[in-house]
C-alpha cells in the first residue's frame, strides 16, 4: 500500500528530504557539542494569546482561522526563535531555515489506508523560509508557511515523496524537527495499575529536535524541551519571552 511506484515517479521538488552523499549531517544525528536543557511552558492562555496575534495579523492574508491551532502558533513561535538563534560565522538574513515536522498520511492517500493497516503512517513536511522574513514577517505569515506543509501532503505529494525515496535512499533534512508528543494520548493508556501520571521524553544529545509534550497542570498547555549550546539558548530564551510580552 506504501510501495514506491513501477516506474517511480518524482513529481514535487522535496525541499523535505536530501541525498545521502550530498547532504548537511542528517536531524538525526547526535552532536558531541556541550548542549544546555530547557523547558519552556507554555499555559492555555499562552496559546490563546498567540492564535491572537496570528489572527490581528491575518487581515489580507491566505490564513483562516481554521489553520490557526495550538500546534500551528506554537511551532511558528519556536520556528523564529530557533532560527534568530542561530550561531555561526556565516550566520545572516539571507540564510534559508527549514523546519520539519511528521503529518500522519492515513486519511490523506486515496484511498485512505485501511483501519486495519498497523504501524507508523507518517511522512515529514516542512516550512522554509529565509530568516529576514521570519524575522519581519507578521506572525500570520509563519503560520501561514507552517499550515502549509501539511496542506501540500495530497496523495499525489506523498506518492511522490515515496518515490523520492525509492530513487534515492535519502533521508529528512533540515534546521531542525519538531516532533510533537502533545495529542497522542499517553496519559490516556490504562495500565495494569492505573493511567500514568505523568509522560514525558528521556533528554537526549540531539539539538535539532525540538519535542512538545503535555503539561501536567494544564490539559490545553504545552511544554517545549530545546536542547541548544549555551550562547544559542541564551538568544532563544530572550527571543522566546520577548515574543509573548
Amino acid at each position: 500500500l506504501l510501495a514506491a511506484r513501477s516506474p517511480p515517479c518524482v513529481t514535487f521538488p522535496h525541499h523535505e528530504l536530501d541525498k545521502f552523499h550530498d547532504s548537511n549531517p542528517p536531524v538525526i544525528d547526535a552532536t558531541s557539542e556541550a548542549l544546555d536543557f530547557k523547558v519552556f511552558r507554555l499555559t492555555s492562555d499562552d496559546i490563546a494569546s498567540l492564535k491572537e496575534k496570528a489572527k490581528a495579523s491575518a487581515i489580507g492574508s491566505h490564513v483562516s482561522d481554521a489553520r490557526i491551532t495550538g500546534f500551528n502558533v506554537v511551532t511558528a513561535l519556536v520556528w523564529h526563535c530557533k532560527a534568530l538563534s542561530w550561531d555561526n560565522k556565516e550566520s545572516n538574513l539571507d540564510r534559508v531555515s527549514t523546519l520539519l515536522y511528521a503529518v500522519n498520511i492515513r486519511p490523506r492517500l486515496i484511498p485512505p489506508l485501511p483501519m486495519s493497516y498497523t504501524g507508523n503512517a507518517v511522512l515529514t513536511a516542512y516550512a522554509r523560509a529565509t530568516c529576514k522574513e521570519i524575522d519581519e514577517a507578521p506572525f500570520s505569515r509563519l503560520v501561514e508557511l507552517v499550515t502549509e506543509g501539511a496542506k501540500r501532503m495530497t496523495d499525489e505529494y506523498a506518492r511522490s515523496a515515496i518515490d523520492w525515496g525509492d530513487i534515492y535512499q535519502g533521508f529528512p533534512n533540515g534546521e531542525f524537527l519538531v516532533s510533537s508528543w502533545w495529542k497522542l494520548g499517553f496519559d490516556e493508556v490504562e495500565y495494569p495499575w492505573g493511567r500514568p501520571k505523568y509522560s514525558c521524553p528521556v533528554v537526549f544529545q540531539r539539538k535539532d529536535i525540538i519535542l512538545f509534550f503535555p503539561d501536567i497542570d494544564d490539559n490545553n498547555g504545552v511544554n517545549v524541551l530545546v536542547s541548544l549550546p549555551s550562547k544559542e539558548m541564551s538568544k532563544f530564551k530572550t527571543l522566546f519571552h520577548k515574543y509573548l510580552a
